[in-house]
């Protein structure tokens, strides 16, 4: 080995500290509404700092919800009705499935501290059983179970600081609910992941990496320009999107996955709150991406940390789907589709693992 790469190894061990750093200080200060902006990336790594709290879109409350009223828990898959999903069904051509959600494994990047460690015990775990000398295995996992890897945000997981720090009163969530109600180290009391309707709706891709001509890279915005060139170089149509459609972001991000683990958790390319208006605007009911909070990283106003995640899942109930993998999709030139996907129902959770599919 000589001193150029040594050299290069430790500044890499170095980047990769700073980054898992800035990460702890985002998980820190609650991610969105807290204490903690994007900084500016130098030479790949993000690095935090402290700001006062800003408004996204809106700072007035967002509660009860204009659609759905004060007593709703379930946010936007209230649009999973029977029409819903017997429209969706016409869309369904040639039968074919992809699976884009990842496989899970611990080399897998992931967000700041999270952990995905799983163990066979006893290798078999049990047996033999019976004259037929049965033998068995189980798996024991230890991890952020609806936020590694592919992974499904639900209501529970992003909410705002409205008071005072500590205060838990103000800390609210999708249609005003307090950390004082929901809040428990045994789940959510209120709104977990349990009580969200499965999905089977329209899925409509958006192949912004083709329209750059390239993967695009870490704190660039796509726009609904983007978007727009993207529907007509996929020859599609907007007033195809429908309230309760999903729509799902493609920024070559994902090529990253396991091949350069340390840039992909760096920050990210995303949409931004252009977009996220446009999503609410048309009555979305969950976006999705290849990388990992969908939302651009970091944010174009620096006084801002996830605040898409803000708008769409704490003031719309609009879900989030990350790590998603379209592969299969864009190799057969697959841009409309039915999405199916049933969130594990795990009382009081915050989100949900799972094989998310498409179907042409």
């Amino acid at each position: 080995m000589d001193a150029r790469y040594l050299q290069d190894k430790e500044e890499l061990k170095q980047a990769s500290q700073a980054v898992d750093e800035e990460r702890r200080n985002f998980l820190t200060a609650g991610l969105v509404g807290g204490a903690v902006a994007a900084g500016t990336l130098v030479a790949g790594v993000a690095r935090a700092q402290q700001v006062a709290q800003a408004p996204a879109l809106s700072d007035k409350p967002w509660w009860p919800h204009p659609k759905w009223g004060k007593d709703d828990v379930i946010g936007a898959s209230n649009w999973m009705t029977p029409a819903k999903v017997l429209d969706t069904v016409k869309w369904i051509k040639d039968g074919k499935v992809y699976r884009i959600g990842r496989v899970y494994e611990s080399g897998m990047p992931k967000f700041g501290e999270r952990a995905f460690t799983m163990r066979i015990p006893g290798s078999p775990t049990g047996g033999p059983f019976g004259a037929n000398k049965l033998i068995y295995h189980d798996e024991y996992l230890s991890t952020e179970i609806g936020q590694t890897g592919t992974q499904f945000d639900a209501l529970g997981h992003i909410g705002i600081q409205m008071g005072k720090d500590g205060d838990k009163n103000e800390m609210r969530y999708y249609n005003g609910h307090t950390e004082q109600e929901i809040g428990g180290a045994y789940g959510l009391a209120v709104i977990g992941v349990e009580n969200v309707r499965p999905f089977f709706t329209r899925g409509h891709l958006f192949d912004v990496e083709a329209v750059k001509g390239a993967p695009m890279e870490v704190g660039q915005e796509i726009t609904v320009a983007d978007l727009r060139a993207a529907l007509q170089k996929q020859n599609m149509q907007e007033a195809d999107i429908k309230e309760g459609d999903a729509v799902f972001f493609n920024t070559g991000w994902g090529k990253l996955w396991l091949k350069n683990n340390d840039k992909f958790n760096s920050g990210e390319p995303g949409i931004g709150l252009e977009v996220a208006k446009w999503c609410i605007d048309k009555g979305i009911c969950l976006t999705g991406a290849d990388q990992w909070a969908t939302e651009v990283v970091p944010n174009p106003n620096k006084d801002l940390a996830f605040a898409v995640h803000g708008e769409l899942i704490c003031k719309n109930g609009i879900y989030n789907h990350e790590n998603l993998d379209f592969t299969g999709l864009i190799a057969d030139r697959k841009y409309q589709f039915a999405y199916i996907f049933s969130p594990a129902p795990i009382k009081g959770a915050t989100g949900s693992n799972g094989g998310p599919i498409a179907v042409t």
